[in-house]
């Protein structure tokens, strides 16, 4: 795919109605646009009258109102990898983006340079990016975390209390706190320097109770003794076992956020979502109302606090007592949600293997629930 030829504007697709009512009924689908047929879209980044899509295939900058591709950048821009799997604007408005075994990079409006191990970046494999309020970026990789403070690197890993060296989400709370989700569970750094890790014994993640077989679904990090250019050792999405039925990890968490309360929200890995107060935990389930129990991103609305989950069976939406949701039945291009953003107009962007959806609100000022 060459990003900018290929992509937007293709925002034809017309709403496909719902054979009955359901709660996700609230929106439509309002466009989409393709990103190529092989490629899978891990993150979106909605920023004012832009949205950025990153892809296994790299970034694309695109309009909101037209679907008018402005900005691509691959590695023809200066990316060390073109496979993409988190975006985030710092205070300061420079983007970051972490990548599959090309380190992390940064655009401030007129250069993008990367950081990778030769620089002392923990790993290449980047997952999640956060900001702290001392101006540091926090960085989950596949072998450890790292803290930036612009100059310097600091590296943490198992030895210093993470509870494991694959590291997937990760969010500063408003006490200065770290939180890491990682394939053994959660691990906390407070401002102190304490550690702490939950896991599934201590509440984290629904238990297994359709006996689903064990994910073989792991990092490799740089174990994998891959070389610099080498991208095929990608995460791999597969959710199925070999007997076509789904898969469960009672300690692997792919994804996270910190709602307006200050309450803590993991996606599992076949768990559901976790929901952790501080004191207690408390999961959500397909019995419950999430579309899907392998939860690929967890996204705050920032106009009414609801929480938004990207699963393997569609995406939902909870308010704190109702869930909603949009399938396939509903118009969704691919029941595989992976990545959800929202913009200033409300409008929900997912992120599927080959595209981009866009669902509006039916009416300006409906209820959202």
């Amino acid at each position: 795919m060459t990003l900018g030829a290929d992509l937007p504007p293709e925002r034809n697709r017309p709403a496909k109605p719902a054979p009955h009512r359901r709660p996700g009924g609230h929106y439509s689908l309002s466009g989409s646009f393709s990103t190529g047929e092989g490629s899978y879209v891990r993150s979106l980044l909605a920023d004012g009258a832009s949205l950025w899509v990153g892809t296994t295939e790299g970034i694309v900058k695109v309009a909101r109102k037209s679907g008018e591709a402005v900005q691509t950048v691959t590695t023809k821009e200066g990316l060390a990898s073109p496979y993409i799997f988190t975006m985030k604007k710092d205070p300061k408005g420079v983007y970051w983006f972490g990548t599959n075994n090309g380190g992390v990079s940064r655009l401030d409006g007129k250069e993008l340079k990367t950081y990778l191990p030769s620089h002392g970046l923990a790993d290449f494999w980047v997952y999640g990016i956060d900001f702290a309020s001392d101006g540091a970026v926090w960085i989950a990789t596949w072998d450890g975390v790292s803290r930036f403070d612009g100059k310097n690197f600091k590296n943490y890993n198992t030895k210093d209390g993470l509870a494991d060296r694959w590291v997937y989400a990760l969010s500063v709370d408003r006490d200065g706190a770290v939180w890491f989700g990682t394939e053994s569970g959660v691990s906390r750094l407070d401002a102190a320097g304490r550690w702490k890790n939950w896991r599934h014994s201590d509440g984290l993640g629904a238990p297994n109770k359709s006996g689903l077989s064990k994910s073989d679904n792991t990092g490799f990090g740089t174990l994998s003794q891959s070389k610099g250019e080498d991208y095929k050792h990608n995460h791999n999405l597969s959710v199925l076992d070999p007997g076509g039925n789904e898969t469960y990890n009672e300690n692997y968490v792919f994804s996270m956020a910190i709602d307006g309360d200050g309450n803590k929200w993991f996606g599992t890995w076949g768990g559901g979502a976790s929901r952790f107060d501080g004191d207690r935990w408390q999961n959500f389930t397909t019995e419950d109302g999430l579309a899907g129990n392998i939860v690929y991103a967890v996204t705050v609305d920032p106009h009414d606090g609801a929480i938004w989950f990207g699963t393997n069976h569609g995406v939902s939406r909870f308010d704190g007592q109702n869930w909603s949701s949009l399938t396939l039945r509903d118009g969704l291009a691919n029941e595989n949600v992976y990545a959800v953003a929202i913009d200033t107009d409300r409008h929900i962007w997912l992120g599927e293997k080959g595209g981009v959806d866009e669902w509006a609100p039916r009416e300006k000022g409906a209820p959202l629930k």
